[in-house]
């Protein structure tokens, strides 16, 4: 028998913050294509890693509006949710970069944390105008991950909704500061939040300071591919759309106060992922010299606080939700790579700084 909740109303507008963002840009495209008549509404403030590029292949006749602006800024938040008649808010905005808060955690605080908790009390303030319909049907989902639940070892089972949070890095901190603030405002103030947590993700346009990107533009540029440590360490894989899939999941059939996990349940050593790309590389763009990419492979020494193992059960996700991660690892990463390979301008545009330059001609609320 099955447990799939039932579904909430489709939304009318939803306000997706970080949206110029890998994962952000994604879950506009699947938005843009579940619900034709909302209306999407990016607020973005388009930090290095936010890309408007990202959205240029939507449809013309999107309902879609792009806003530059900070999450943190409570005026221009309200001012949005009361214009517009936000009834979702999926909550993607962050600074993500575990090394960037090793070198200063300030900016992942003031992001991740304040920027929070300033985008809950607007909503909070929002829902007080609203009637007793349009709260019942409102959703806040809040975006997060599963570095906060710390480190596995080997043998350890997988992190599920239920895991103690022991985050290790400054950016696993302030992502765990964050979701007890949206978990603080629902038991306080009732706010229909939900929380999910997800797995390494992959796929098209990330920003190339993330691994598989990075490996990929490294190697083709014949450049070193470095390694922390031994190589040894496991993340499970969960390609981009198959992410946005279920946030749009658990915003529709999620309940609140709940938290929901998505992973792939591709878990793979850090170095196996980076044989696998170079083996793929070799085949489809061959080194000039007929070497392997494997002989760019550099170990490094590790990072500090470098967790050894991630896995995720979903299997919470999967019952409730009615979600399941569609894309096999194999299918994905042979996908993303030839991506990248057929879009050099993209990659171009990202290490020379031009797409930063393209944002002046944004149009802004």
């Amino acid at each position: 028998m099955s447990s799939i909740l039932p579904e909430n109303p489709a939304p009318k507008t939803v306000l997706v913050t970080g949206g110029c963002g890998f994962i952000g840009s994604a879950l506009i495209y699947q938005l843009v294509e579940a619900f034709p008549g909302a209306r999407i509404i990016n607020l973005d403030s388009l930090t290095y890693a936010g890309n408007p590029q990202n959205l240029e292949a939507l449809p013309e006749s999107s309902n879609y509006q792009f806003v530059q602006g900070d999450i943190g800024d409570g005026k221009l938040v309200a001012e949005l949710l009361a214009k517009e008649s936000v009834d979702w808010v999926l909550n993607l905005a962050a600074e993500s970069h575990v090394d960037r808060s090793i070198d200063s955690a300030l900016p992942f605080v003031d992001a991740n944390v304040r920027g929070t908790v300033a985008l809950l009390e607007a909503v909070r303030n929002h829902l007080r105008e609203l009637t007793e319909e349009a709260r019942q049907a409102f959703r806040f989902v809040h975006v997060s991950t599963d570095e906060v639940f710390g480190s596995l070892d080997w043998e350890d089972p997988k992190f599920c909704e239920t895991t103690p949070y022991a985050p290790n890095s400054p950016y696993a901190a302030s992502k765990a500061a964050s979701d007890m603030f949206v978990r603080a405002f629902i038991e306080t103030f009732k706010l229909p939040a939900i929380i999910t947590n997800c797995s390494n993700n992959y796929g098209p346009r990330q920003f190339p300071e993330k691994l598989i990107p990075l490996m990929l533009l490294n190697a083709m540029e014949g450049k070193p591919l470095p390694v922390y440590g031994d190589g040894a360490n496991i993340r499970d894989w969960l390609y981009v759309d198959d992410h946005a899939r279920g946030i749009i999941a658990a915003a529709l059939r999620g309940k609140p106060g709940e938290s929901y996990l998505f992973g792939g349940r591709s878990e793979k050593r850090n170095l196996d992922l980076v044989h696998t790309m170079c083996d793929s590389l070799n085949e489809l763009r061959p080194r000039e010299d007929g070497k392997s990419y494997r002989e760019q492979i550099t170990f490094v020494k590790d990072r500090p606080g470098h967790d050894r193992r991630y896995a995720i059960d979903c299997d919470k996700a999967e019952r409730d939700l009615g979600w399941r991660a569609e894309m096999a690892f194999e299918a994905g990463i042979a996908s993303t790579i030839d991506w990248y390979l057929q879009n050099r301008a993209w990659c171009d545009a990202i290490t020379s700084g031009n797409y930063q330059r393209q944002r002046l001609g944004l149009d802004t609320l």
